[in-house]
């Protein structure tokens, strides 16, 4: 490239798109979604007829083992949408728990966060402190 045309105005950047923001609000509601969407899977979910809080492997119903045994090929269809259907379950289930757990650890990681950072400040409110002692807690 040649001086000249790198000496040429430059196209403005395209604005950027908001940042993401979320209140601790909004990820309390989320959390609080997902624990409910958690325990209503686990009171009407069907998991192939086990009790919904069962870690025991999934076993075919009565209906597919009897048309398996009958040799008809509906057996085995059901037999493995019945599996996939206990899988994904079990796998919304995990989600629904993770999302949760990982935001009432996140609210409750923050709210001591700033706790710390009040006490922290309301110890150095003086206005005589030099600015070298407040960069001590701002690492």
């Amino acid at each position: 490239m040649a001086w000249n045309e790198w000496n040429q105005p430059k196209p403005a950047p395209a604005p950027r798109a908001a940042d993401l923001v979320a209140h601790q609000d909004d990820l309390g509601a989320v959390g609080h979604e997902a624990h409910v969407l958690h325990g209503a899977l686990l009171k009407h979910a069907d998991m192939a007829g086990h009790e919904p809080n069962s870690t025991t492997t999934c076993a075919p119903p009565r209906a597919a083992t009897a048309l398996t045994r009958h040799h008809f090929a509906m057996g085995a269809a059901l037999t493995t949408t019945t599996t996939l259907w206990t899988s994904q379950l079990r796998a919304l289930l995990q989600a629904c728990a993770h999302i949760s757990n990982h935001l009432d650890h996140t609210k409750a990681s923050h709210a001591r966060d700033d706790a710390k950072i009040r006490t922290t400040i309301r110890g150095i409110a003086t206005p005589e402190v030099p600015v070298s002692r407040l960069s001590t807690y701002f690492k």
